[in-house]
C-alpha cells in the first residue's frame, strides 16, 4: 500500500466520482482504476462499488478513508518538520 494510493482513494471519496477524481489528480481513470484494483487487492476486500454513473465506498472503504486521511495527515506534518 501506498501513500500515493491512499491519497488518490481520498480524492475519490471527495468527488464519488472515478473520472472527477481522476482529473483532479491530473491522471487518467485507467490509471486510478488500477490505483484502487491494487488497494482492494492489498486489502482483500472491495473498497468501491459503482452506483449509477457515479460510485459509493463500502464500509471497508470509509474505514480506510479514515485512516488513510490521518496517516496523509501525519506523513505532510513529519515533512514540514524535517525541512525546518
Amino acid at each position: 500500500m501506498e501513500l500515493k494510493d491512499l491519497t488518490y482513494l481520498l480524492a475519490i471519496r471527495e468527488t464519488a466520482h472515478l473520472g472527477k477524481a481522476a482529473q483532479s489528480l491530473g491522471i487518467t481513470q485507467p490509471a486510478l482504476t488500477k490505483c484502487i484494483q491494487r488497494l482492494e487487492k492489498s486489502s482483500s476486500t472491495k473498497l468501491i462499488l459503482k452506483v449509477g454513473r457515479g460510485i459509493q465506498l463500502t464500509e471497508a472503504g470509509l474505514l480506510l478513508c479514515e485512516r488513510a486521511q490521518k496517516v496523509v495527515l501525519l506523513m505532510q506534518m513529519t515533512k514540514k518538520i524535517c525541512m525546518l
